[in-house]
Protein backbone atom coordinates (compact mmCIF):
# COMPACT_ATOMS: atom_id res chain seq x y z
CA UNK A 1 0.00 0.00 0.00
CA UNK A 2 2.94 2.26 0.51
CA UNK A 3 3.89 4.38 -2.64
CA UNK A 4 6.89 6.23 -1.78
CA UNK A 5 9.11 6.91 1.55
CA UNK A 6 6.93 8.57 3.57
CA UNK A 7 3.44 8.39 2.09
CA UNK A 8 0.39 5.88 1.73
CA UNK A 9 -1.71 5.61 -1.21
CA UNK A 10 -5.18 5.30 -0.52
CA UNK A 11 -7.72 3.07 -2.43
CA UNK A 12 -8.71 5.95 -4.44
CA UNK A 13 -5.09 6.81 -5.58
CA UNK A 14 -5.05 9.83 -2.81
CA UNK A 15 -1.80 9.54 -1.20
CA UNK A 16 -1.38 10.80 2.78
CA UNK A 17 1.56 11.29 4.82
CA UNK A 18 2.95 8.55 7.23
CA UNK A 19 3.21 10.88 10.03
CA UNK A 20 0.61 13.27 11.11
CA UNK A 21 0.38 15.82 13.85
CA UNK A 22 -2.38 14.99 16.13
CA UNK A 23 -4.02 17.65 17.86
CA UNK A 24 -6.61 16.43 20.24
CA UNK A 25 -6.18 17.99 23.07
CA UNK A 26 -4.50 20.98 22.29
CA UNK A 27 -6.34 24.20 23.54
CA UNK A 28 -7.98 26.11 20.77
CA UNK A 29 -6.44 29.60 20.29
CA UNK A 30 -2.61 30.51 19.90
CA UNK A 31 -1.74 26.80 21.41
CA UNK A 32 -3.03 24.90 18.07
CA UNK A 33 -1.89 28.09 15.84
CA UNK A 34 1.65 27.70 17.51
CA UNK A 35 2.04 24.20 17.62
CA UNK A 36 0.70 23.60 13.99
CA UNK A 37 2.76 26.14 12.61
CA UNK A 38 5.89 25.09 14.52
CA UNK A 39 5.26 21.51 12.64
CA UNK A 40 5.10 22.52 9.60
CA UNK A 41 8.34 24.49 9.62
CA UNK A 42 9.72 21.39 10.72
CA UNK A 43 8.28 19.37 7.69
CA UNK A 44 5.26 18.18 8.66
CA UNK A 45 2.38 17.79 5.88
CA UNK A 46 -0.22 16.00 7.47
CA UNK A 47 -2.25 17.51 10.30
CA UNK A 48 -5.60 15.76 12.16
CA UNK A 49 -8.22 17.17 13.79
CA UNK A 50 -11.89 17.04 14.34
CA UNK A 51 -14.54 19.13 15.09
CA UNK A 52 -14.67 17.46 18.85
CA UNK A 53 -11.27 18.81 19.18
CA UNK A 54 -12.71 22.84 18.83
CA UNK A 55 -9.53 23.84 17.19
CA UNK A 56 -10.73 23.20 13.59
CA UNK A 57 -10.02 27.11 12.91
CA UNK A 58 -6.80 27.62 14.99
CA UNK A 59 -5.75 24.34 12.51
CA UNK A 60 -6.62 26.33 9.13
CA UNK A 61 -4.97 29.61 10.34
CA UNK A 62 -1.88 27.61 10.81
CA UNK A 63 -2.29 26.01 7.55
CA UNK A 64 -2.88 29.63 6.02
CA UNK A 65 -0.24 31.53 7.42
CA UNK A 66 2.81 28.69 6.71
CA UNK A 67 2.77 29.88 3.00
CA UNK A 68 2.82 26.53 1.97
CA UNK A 69 0.81 25.40 -1.07
CA UNK A 70 -2.11 24.25 -0.51
CA UNK A 71 -1.98 20.90 -2.12
CA UNK A 72 1.38 20.06 -0.12
CA UNK A 73 -0.65 19.90 3.57
CA UNK A 74 -3.12 16.73 4.08
CA UNK A 75 -5.64 17.98 6.53
CA UNK A 76 -7.80 15.57 8.29
CA UNK A 77 -11.28 16.32 10.27
CA UNK A 78 -13.84 14.32 11.92
CA UNK A 79 -18.09 13.93 12.26
CA UNK A 80 -18.76 14.15 16.00
CA UNK A 81 -21.45 11.83 17.20
CA UNK A 82 -24.16 14.79 17.72
CA UNK A 83 -23.79 15.42 14.50
CA UNK A 84 -24.44 12.09 13.05
CA UNK A 85 -27.32 10.94 10.46
CA UNK A 86 -27.51 12.25 6.98
CA UNK A 87 -28.59 15.84 6.94
CA UNK A 88 -26.78 17.10 9.74
CA UNK A 89 -24.08 15.37 9.08
CA UNK A 90 -23.76 17.48 5.46
CA UNK A 91 -24.46 20.51 7.57
CA UNK A 92 -21.52 19.52 9.55
CA UNK A 93 -19.07 19.27 7.16
CA UNK A 94 -19.95 22.51 5.92
CA UNK A 95 -19.19 23.91 9.17
CA UNK A 96 -15.65 22.33 9.15
CA UNK A 97 -14.54 23.18 5.61
CA UNK A 98 -15.83 27.14 6.84
CA UNK A 99 -13.91 26.62 9.86
CA UNK A 100 -10.77 25.14 8.29
CA UNK A 101 -10.72 27.62 5.87
CA UNK A 102 -10.50 25.01 2.50
CA UNK A 103 -12.52 24.35 -0.72
CA UNK A 104 -11.99 20.84 -0.07
CA UNK A 105 -11.04 18.90 2.80
CA UNK A 106 -8.24 15.75 2.31
CA UNK A 107 -9.99 12.96 4.67
CA UNK A 108 -13.36 13.03 6.14
CA UNK A 109 -14.10 10.80 9.23
CA UNK A 110 -16.91 9.31 10.94
CA UNK A 111 -15.39 9.64 14.61
CA UNK A 112 -17.35 6.69 16.40
CA UNK A 113 -19.53 4.27 15.30
CA UNK A 114 -22.65 5.33 16.40
CA UNK A 115 -25.90 2.60 16.57
CA UNK A 116 -28.86 3.67 14.26
CA UNK A 117 -27.16 6.96 12.36
CA UNK A 118 -23.88 5.41 11.19
CA UNK A 119 -24.87 4.32 7.84
CA UNK A 120 -26.86 7.20 7.35
CA UNK A 121 -23.73 9.22 8.27
CA UNK A 122 -21.98 7.20 6.20
CA UNK A 123 -24.50 8.43 3.10
CA UNK A 124 -23.63 11.54 3.78
CA UNK A 125 -19.95 11.08 3.60
CA UNK A 126 -20.16 9.46 0.25
CA UNK A 127 -22.21 12.54 -0.76
CA UNK A 128 -19.30 14.62 0.12
CA UNK A 129 -17.00 12.69 -1.62
CA UNK A 130 -18.99 12.44 -4.71
CA UNK A 131 -19.70 16.12 -5.15
CA UNK A 132 -15.54 16.92 -4.39
CA UNK A 133 -15.99 18.44 -1.54
CA UNK A 134 -13.65 15.92 -0.09
CA UNK A 135 -10.82 13.99 -1.17
CA UNK A 136 -11.07 10.72 0.75
CA UNK A 137 -13.41 9.20 3.46
CA UNK A 138 -12.86 6.89 6.25
CA UNK A 139 -13.99 6.00 9.50
CA UNK A 140 -12.69 6.48 13.12
CA UNK A 141 -12.85 3.66 16.26
CA UNK A 142 -14.21 0.49 13.90
CA UNK A 143 -14.17 -2.78 14.82
CA UNK A 144 -14.42 -5.48 12.30
CA UNK A 145 -18.30 -5.96 12.92
CA UNK A 146 -18.75 -2.45 12.63
CA UNK A 147 -16.33 -2.12 9.59
CA UNK A 148 -18.25 -5.50 7.47
CA UNK A 149 -21.52 -3.87 8.27
CA UNK A 150 -20.65 -0.74 6.48
CA UNK A 151 -18.87 -2.60 3.58
CA UNK A 152 -21.90 -4.54 3.19
CA UNK A 153 -24.47 -0.96 2.35
CA UNK A 154 -21.73 1.32 1.12
CA UNK A 155 -21.50 2.62 -2.36
CA UNK A 156 -17.84 3.51 -1.80
CA UNK A 157 -16.04 2.00 0.67
CA UNK A 158 -13.95 3.10 3.80
CA UNK A 159 -10.23 4.23 2.66
CA UNK A 160 -9.22 4.65 5.97
CA UNK A 161 -9.98 3.51 9.90
CA UNK A 162 -8.27 5.66 12.54
CA UNK A 163 -7.25 3.61 15.83
CA UNK A 164 -5.44 3.54 18.99
CA UNK A 165 -2.51 1.29 17.89
CA UNK A 166 0.65 0.87 19.57
CA UNK A 167 2.89 -2.37 20.75
CA UNK A 168 0.33 -2.53 23.85
CA UNK A 169 -2.98 -2.22 21.76
CA UNK A 170 -2.00 -3.83 18.67
CA UNK A 171 -5.92 -4.51 17.29
CA UNK A 172 -4.36 -7.42 14.88
CA UNK A 173 -7.68 -8.44 13.63
CA UNK A 174 -9.13 -5.35 12.94
CA UNK A 175 -5.94 -4.64 10.82
CA UNK A 176 -5.68 -7.55 9.10
CA UNK A 177 -9.38 -6.94 7.85
CA UNK A 178 -8.35 -3.86 6.89
CA UNK A 179 -5.25 -4.70 5.29
CA UNK A 180 -7.41 -7.35 3.32
CA UNK A 181 -10.07 -5.08 2.18
CA UNK A 182 -7.55 -1.59 1.01
CA UNK A 183 -8.25 -0.05 3.62
CA UNK A 184 -5.42 2.27 5.19
CA UNK A 185 -5.03 2.13 9.34
CA UNK A 186 -4.45 5.51 10.89
CA UNK A 187 -2.88 4.91 14.57
CA UNK A 188 -4.31 7.52 17.09
CA UNK A 189 -2.30 8.06 20.18
CA UNK A 190 0.46 5.97 18.69
CA UNK A 191 2.78 7.10 21.69
CA UNK A 192 0.02 5.49 24.11
CA UNK A 193 -0.38 8.82 25.59
CA UNK A 194 3.20 8.75 26.84
CA UNK A 195 1.70 6.15 29.50
CA UNK A 196 4.31 3.15 28.12
CA UNK A 197 7.63 5.57 27.29
CA UNK A 198 9.16 4.68 30.37
CA UNK A 199 8.49 0.84 30.18
CA UNK A 200 11.48 -1.53 30.88
CA UNK A 201 11.13 -3.16 27.68
CA UNK A 202 10.41 -0.16 25.62
CA UNK A 203 13.62 1.49 27.39
CA UNK A 204 15.67 -1.50 26.80
CA UNK A 205 14.90 -2.03 22.73
CA UNK A 206 15.13 1.24 22.35
CA UNK A 207 18.75 1.76 24.18
CA UNK A 208 19.70 -1.35 22.07
CA UNK A 209 18.18 0.22 19.02
CA UNK A 210 19.93 3.57 19.24
CA UNK A 211 16.69 5.52 19.11
CA UNK A 212 14.06 7.20 21.71
CA UNK A 213 11.17 5.28 23.52
CA UNK A 214 9.26 7.59 21.40
CA UNK A 215 11.27 6.90 18.25
CA UNK A 216 10.69 3.34 18.77
CA UNK A 217 7.37 3.25 19.07
CA UNK A 218 6.90 5.19 15.60
CA UNK A 219 8.93 3.08 13.52
CA UNK A 220 7.25 0.17 14.85
CA UNK A 221 4.06 1.52 13.70
CA UNK A 222 5.25 2.36 10.42
CA UNK A 223 7.21 -0.88 9.89
CA UNK A 224 3.62 -2.66 10.52
CA UNK A 225 2.49 0.17 7.54
CA UNK A 226 0.29 2.11 9.66
CA UNK A 227 -0.05 6.14 9.36
CA UNK A 228 1.14 7.61 12.94
CA UNK A 229 -0.36 10.54 14.17
CA UNK A 230 1.87 11.60 17.56
CA UNK A 231 0.76 14.94 19.42
CA UNK A 232 3.09 16.76 20.74
CA UNK A 233 3.06 20.87 21.39
CA UNK A 234 7.14 20.88 21.61
CA UNK A 235 9.13 21.75 18.59
CA UNK A 236 11.69 19.76 19.94
CA UNK A 237 9.37 16.29 20.47
CA UNK A 238 8.06 17.11 17.01
CA UNK A 239 11.22 17.26 15.37
CA UNK A 240 12.09 13.98 17.46
CA UNK A 241 9.05 12.19 16.50
CA UNK A 242 9.58 12.99 12.89
CA UNK A 243 12.90 11.68 12.84
CA UNK A 244 11.12 8.51 13.43
CA UNK A 245 10.86 7.99 9.91
CA UNK A 246 14.24 7.27 8.89
CA UNK A 247 13.99 4.45 11.88
CA UNK A 248 14.76 1.07 10.20
CA UNK A 249 14.09 -1.30 13.23
CA UNK A 250 15.85 -4.84 13.41
CA UNK A 251 13.50 -7.99 13.19
CA UNK A 252 14.50 -8.70 16.63
CA UNK A 253 13.31 -5.58 17.78
CA UNK A 254 10.44 -6.12 16.19
CA UNK A 255 9.56 -9.10 17.74
CA UNK A 256 9.70 -8.00 21.12
CA UNK A 257 7.93 -5.07 20.59
CA UNK A 258 4.81 -7.47 19.50
CA UNK A 259 5.43 -9.27 22.42
CA UNK A 260 3.98 -6.74 24.26
CA UNK A 261 0.39 -6.51 23.66
CA UNK A 262 -1.64 -6.20 26.58
CA UNK A 263 -4.67 -5.00 25.54
CA UNK A 264 -4.14 -1.35 26.65
CA UNK A 265 -6.40 1.04 25.62
CA UNK A 266 -5.31 4.49 26.70
CA UNK A 267 -8.59 6.50 25.30
CA UNK A 268 -11.96 5.56 23.80
CA UNK A 269 -12.35 1.67 23.56
CA UNK A 270 -14.58 0.44 20.89
CA UNK A 271 -14.32 -3.48 21.32
CA UNK A 272 -17.42 -3.15 23.07
CA UNK A 273 -19.52 -0.70 20.93
CA UNK A 274 -22.33 -2.35 19.29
Amino acid sequence: MSSRPGSSTLSNGVTIPRIGLGVFRMAPGAETRRSVAAALELGYRHVDTATLYRNEADVGAAVAGSGLPRGSVFVTTKLWNQDQGCDAALRACERSRRALGLDVIDLYLLHWPVPGLRLESWRALEALYERGEVRAIGVSNFMVHHLEELISRARVAPMVNQIEVHPFLQHRETRAWCAAHGVVVEAYSPLAKAEVLGHESVVRIARASGVTPAQLLLAWGLQKDLVVLPKSVDPERQAENLAAAAVRLSPQAMSELDALEQGLATGWDPRSAP
